[in-house]
């Protein structure tokens, strides 16, 4: 499980990745096979193959990753036996207990073993964490599966009901969490196994409100302060870049290449016309003097037109060099519009949240236990009065 080796060898434990919702653990065994729909895959074959590798199958149905294993991954691919903790709960909860290396932490609800592998690489070999777990079965698959993570010297999995016999060590760990269905039981006994020379912190998960309700009392008369409850919901977002933005003086430059465009097709389109018209005989040989006007008028307005048009055309030909359409224009305008850093326009990003939140419903209630030091000093202050209270001032009798 916590092997550094860059390749795959005999006997470790891979973490096979076919898609984002299909996630399975694989044992390295030579002469076994992986079967999917994604194809046929040899363990003989996977041995010597680095971490991180795209194998394809045998037959050519597909494809799959071999990850190495990390908590993260277990807590994705792991079989279930019980309701696990899933990575944003444990980061808050990890965060909250302050568990860091050298911890010494007790877990009591062992289950699938999805918080007992983040937290036993948290604490590391400094530290420790005591699992409990009432339920013989999942403790002994769970004392299996630590044993064969290498993480006996980590964990120590004890099969017992905490909330009736209680934890077996006392004033050691630094925090505790309890996943149980009447976390309420546990709270005394968890105070006795907290140490008492410094503030320890607990934890309690519960998936129902008047399961809340019960550990908030229980931890209020047990002496726990600073009692608060979180749920954690996931709300993911896709965040994408989108290219820059072309500038004005870009956008103006294009605009007027179109112009021309359009301008150069109507006069070829009036001189086809026209050469047309001279071909064909005219049935009438004279016109009025009013359409002679009319022609000539229209005539000087298309000379005038031609002669815009070739300007135009003649600007973007001397700028544009070899190319068409002004393709060559366009770069051109683009380099001139760069900063002068010399460094590229920014491409800006762009997040859009999913509209479903991803959650459950079970809650996280927190609280402080302060060191016996402190809480007798509050009880002594609280005792004693703060101020000295003035002696009454004598009243002198009035005379006549």
């Amino acid at each position: 499980m916590w092997s550094t080796a860059r390749e795959i060898a005999e006997g470790d434990l891979v973490i096979v990745w076919m898609t984002r919702d299909l996630v399975q653990p694989l044992a390295i065994s030579s002469g076994k096979e992986l079967n999917t729909r994604f194809g046929v895959y040899r363990h003989a074959e996977l041995i010597g193959v680095p971490y991180g590798s795209k194998i394809g199958s045998r037959n050519g149905k597909g494809f799959i990753h071999l990850l190495r294993p990390t908590p993260e991954l277990w807590t994705l691919a792991l079989p279930h036996r019980t309701q696990i903790l899933y990575l944003a709960d444990i980061a808050f909860i990890t965060s909250w207990l302050d568990i860091k290396p050298g911890s010494h932490v007790i877990e009591a609800g062992t289950g699938s073993g999805s918080f007992s592998h983040s937290t036993a690489r948290t604490v590391g070999p400094t530290g420790h964490l005591w699992s409990y777990e009432f339920h013989e079965a999942r403790a002994n698959k769970a004392r299996e599966e630590f044993s064969s993570h290498g993480m006996d010297e980590i964990v120590t999995l004890t099969h017992r009901n905490v909330c009736k016999e209680g934890f077996t060590v006392v004033d050691t760990v630094d925090s505790v969490f309890l996943d149980l269905p009447a976390p309420w039981d546990a709270v005394e006994h968890a105070k006795k196994a907290l140490r008492k020379d410094r503030a320890t912190r607990i934890c309690c998960f519960s998936p129902c409100m008047e399961q809340v309700q019960r550990t908030i009392i229980a931890l209020n008369d047990a002496g726990f302060t600073e009692i608060t409850m979180y749920e954690t919901l996931i709300r993911p977002h896709q965040v994408d870049v989108t290219p820059p933005l072309p500038t004005v003086s870009t956008i103006g430059n294009q605009l007027k290449e179109m112009e021309a465009r359009r301008e150069a097709k109507r006069l070829r389109q009036i001189a086809n016309s026209r050469s047309r018209g001279d071909k064909r005989k005219r049935e009438e040989t004279e016109d009025s003097a009013e359409d002679q006007s009319a022609e000539k008028r229209h005539a000087d307005e298309v000379d005038g037109s031609a002669r815009r048009a070739n300007a135009v055309t003649t600007t973007s030909d001397a700028g544009a060099g070899p190319g068409t359409d002004g393709q060559n224009l366009t770069a051109h305008v683009v380099k001139e519009e760069t900063p002068e850093s010399g460094l590229p326009p920014s491409k800006p990003s762009v997040s859009k949240a999913f509209p479903e939140v991803r959650g459950h419903t079970s809650y996280l209630t927190f609280a402080i236990l302060l060191p016996a030091s402190a809480i007798a000093e509050a009880s002594t202050n609280m005792e004693s009065p703060t101020t000295e209270p003035t002696p009454e001032a004598e009243v002198t009798p009035a005379t006549s």
